[in-house]
């Protein structure tokens, strides 16, 4: 018992080195705009011109044991309402940008796109993602598991895309209410991603090994804040609907039946980590978008959570029982022999 009790005690001394986070080292200091920031695409405000820059990314792909080949340069500001960050990505060789889509939430290896994700809790687990393709497409999603996104959760942020003969500049403004952090932590882990098409390379900030992806939140860097950041004030989002259908059965040679539903979701920012999702009257087989599949096969298809009410932690119910034992998920099936595609909830 003696001899156990010393090595115990250097255990718990070395804990708090081995648990430090591999990249600890990348540090990006982000200070307050000295004046306004426009979001055009010209970063020619002073803000620009004083704050620290991230570049010297490294190679993940085709090959992670060297610098990119490709340059990029990232600066970062803020002010009471907005977190800035601007991307310069120069580019590998000469030649038009690979973008197949201008979608919102492209395909990230199909598109030229500077991408970064955000640990706003400190914990390696959870964080946010944000970007553009190189036409100026938005990017952004929730971060769960350590490195997995869901981009289904969309919100409120301002960006704007230019192209130059041998680059293209992003910048963008994030309002802090569209954010979930820790009021008191002065750190936030960061990581910045360049995937470029032309060179077939995928480079980032803060170096993570090929086999990892690049949003995996235990490589992230980090951004030293001058103080803290800002509170996010209230954050108060409404989303009502109004469903109306009309019933005439012709067989029966009946009155058309005319009926309305009115509902709605509310999300309320108690905390900057504490939100409140209300709904009213919720309709379950109704979301905002329906996805389109053609399905020429024999097997059901799952389609991703789309409702507001389940986005904020929405891995939560995603993740929840099994691959082939979902209790919340939205299930497209066949009806006879007409393959029409039906959405239900199951619960």
């Amino acid at each position: 018992m003696r001899t156990g009790l010393p090595v115990l005690f250097f255990w718990l001394l070395c804990l708090p080195v081995f648990s430090q986070k591999k990249n600890a080292g990348f540090i990006i200091h982000i200070h307050r705009a000295t004046g306004p920031v426009k979001i055009d695409g010209d970063l020619d405000e002073p803000t620009w011109q004083k704050a620290e820059v991230a570049n010297n990314f490294f190679m993940i792909l085709p090959m992670d044991t060297s610098l990119a080949h490709v340059k990029t340069e990232v600066r970062m500001a803020y002010s009471d309402r907005f977190f800035y960050l601007s991307a310069v990505c120069f580019d590998g060789m000469k030649g038009p940008n690979m973008v197949e889509s201008l979608r919102r939430d492209f395909s990230f290896s199909k598109n030229d796109n500077f991408i970064f994700f955000l640990d706003t809790y400190g914990d390696q687990t959870n964080g946010f993602t944000f970007g553009t393709n190189a036409d100026g497409a938005q990017w952004d999603g929730t971060m769960y598991e350590g490195g997995k996104v869901d981009l289904s959760w969309d919100n409120i942020w301002y960006s704007k895309v230019k192209q130059y003969p041998d680059r293209y500049v992003m910048e963008i403004a994030i309002p802090f209410k569209s954010l979930r952090y820790r009021k008191s932590l002065s750190t936030w882990g960061i990581n910045l991603s360049r995937n470029d098409l032309k060179t077939t390379e995928k480079s980032s900030w803060a170096p993570v090994p090929r086999q990892f992806p690049s949003a995996s939140l235990a490589y992230t860097g980090t951004v030293l804040w001058d103080s803290f950041p800002p509170p996010p004030g209230t954050n108060i989002s409404l989303i009502p609907y109004v469903l109306t259908q009309a019933i005439k059965p012709y067989d029966l040679k009946q009155p058309t039946q005319f009926k309305t539903t009115i509902g709605g979701d509310a999300k309320i920012s108690i905390t900057s980590s504490m939100i409140l999702d209300l709904t009213v009257n919720p309709d379950f087989s109704q979301i905002e978008v329906d996805k389109q599949v053609v399905d020429l096969s024999r097997y059901e298809l799952f389609y991703p959570e789309k409702r507001q009410f389940f986005l904020e932690n929405g891995d939560q119910f995603n993740n929840f029982g099994y691959s082939d034992i979902r209790p919340f998920f939205f299930q497209a099936y066949r009806s006879g022999d007409t393959h029409r595609i039906w959405r239900a909830a199951q619960w």
